[in-house]
């Protein structure tokens, strides 16, 4: 039975050497080609490209991703708990971690390394036991090493050419404090909001490059010139082409009166509706990695779809539905890593310290002191303080 090379060569007129004429056989005959449709071009899944990609190169994911770091860097972490007064030591080493950087600038780029790659990496500097300096390190450069159980036994840290080996299984605190955001399909690192809004950032940034080409274009492909006469020679032709590209081209030159000679017209063009669809799919690409990122559009600028009333609620929104758990959750983990060296403690955001809920902290308190049926601790412990 012939095969489909052999089939799709029959039906192009092309008659195999054993059956051809005796004659000799033509240099050419008819031919025919396979192809099939091109395949979109997606930005790899891990931390450096979508780094590259989404934080340096788009404007949405650059200012969402600052807007989540620099928001719960600014929100306190307070000690709570029986073993507060025990732990002040721990309060005063997040405040100064080491002597390059401060508290808030440290947790910064913590809180930013977990919207980028979703995954963020503590060092314990110790002495006599106790650790005396803390430093983030970068996530791109770790490497999980899993023990036999399948956890974490070790860290591996790759850099100029070397990896220092940190050991997760030594007494006292380990040297490794490992933050990720939920991940179902992988046991040790984190999914990253970039990675699940990937899509949406490729379409965002070639809705952009589309854009710029436009514009390059006279902000739109203007038209074409038609030669009434038989046909433009080669000098001809390529003169044309280079006074176009020199003296129409570019948003510089937009609005130019085109001089044309005998026999050129010009043939203006415009975009489609269904051309013009881009617009609104940017607009779109642009709300949904505003979602993964659980930032409200509006407090990015970005008109359609806003669900909230005005600008303060949608910050209220953004605090409790973003901000707050990131910190509550990275608070729990630091004071858990640290209680070997410091003792029980519990480090809790300083809900006070946030403006937008303070309407919502103002109302609690009406409420609480108003309510005579309970004492002065159970007032303080119903609105988050100790007795």
């Amino acid at each position: 039975m012939p095969n489909l090379l052999d089939r799709l060569a029959r039906a192009a007129g092309y008659v195999p050497a054993a059956k051809a004429a005796p004659l000799a056989p033509p240099l050419t005959g008819p031919s025919f080609a396979l192809y099939s449709e091109g395949r979109a071009v997606w930005t790899p899944r891990d931390g450096t490209a979508l780094a590259r990609e989404g934080f340096q190169r788009n404007a949405v994911v650059h200012r969402a991703v600052r807007l989540v770091a620099e928001a719960a860097a600014a929100l306190p972490l307070i000690l709570t708990g029986p073993g507060a007064e025990a732990a002040r030591p721990l309060a005063a080493l997040l405040a100064r971690p080491n002597p390059r950087e401060g508290g808030a600038r440290l947790m910064e780029a913590l809180y930013g390394h977990l919207m980028v790659s979703g995954n963020a990496y503590l060092e314990a500097v110790g002495l006599d036991g106790r650790p005396r300096a803390l430093y983030g390190l970068r996530p791109d450069r770790m490497r999980v090493v899993a023990g036999e159980d399948g956890w974490p036994a070790a860290y591996e840290y790759g850099v100029g050419g070397r990896t220092l080996r940190y050991d997760q299984t030594r007494e006292g605190v380990p040297p490794i404090l490992h933050l990720s955001l939920f991940h179902p399909l992988d046991d040790h690192y984190g999914l990253s909001p970039m990675e699940a809004a990937a899509a949406a950032l490729d379409i965002h940034n070639a809705a952009g490059a589309w854009n710029k080409a436009l514009l390059d274009n006279a902000a739109r492909p203007s038209g074409a010139l038609v030669f009434a006469g038989a046909a433009l020679s080669e000098p001809q032709f390529a003169r044309l082409k280079g006074e176009l590209e020199a003296n129409y081209q570019g948003a510089g030159n937009a609005g130019r009166p085109l001089l044309l000679e005998g026999g050129l017209d010009w043939k203006p063009l415009a975009l489609s509706p269904k051309e013009m669809d881009f617009v609104e799919a940017r607009a779109a690409a642009a709300r949904e990695i505003a979602l993964a990122f659980g930032v409200p559009p509006l407090l990015l600028g970005l008109q359609g779809d806003n669900t909230h009333a005005n600008y303060a609620e949608a910050n209220r929104a953004f605090y409790r539905q973003t901000v707050i758990p990131l910190v509550r959750r990275t608070g729990d983990s630091i004071a858990h890593w640290l209680e070997p060296a410091f003792g029980p403690a519990s480090l809790e955001p300083d809900l006070d310290a946030i403006e937008a809920l303070a309407p919502e902290r103002e109302s609690l308190w009406r409420r609480v002191q108003g309510a005579d049926f309970l004492s002065p601790a159970e007032k303080r412990a119903a609105v988050g303080y100790e007795p």
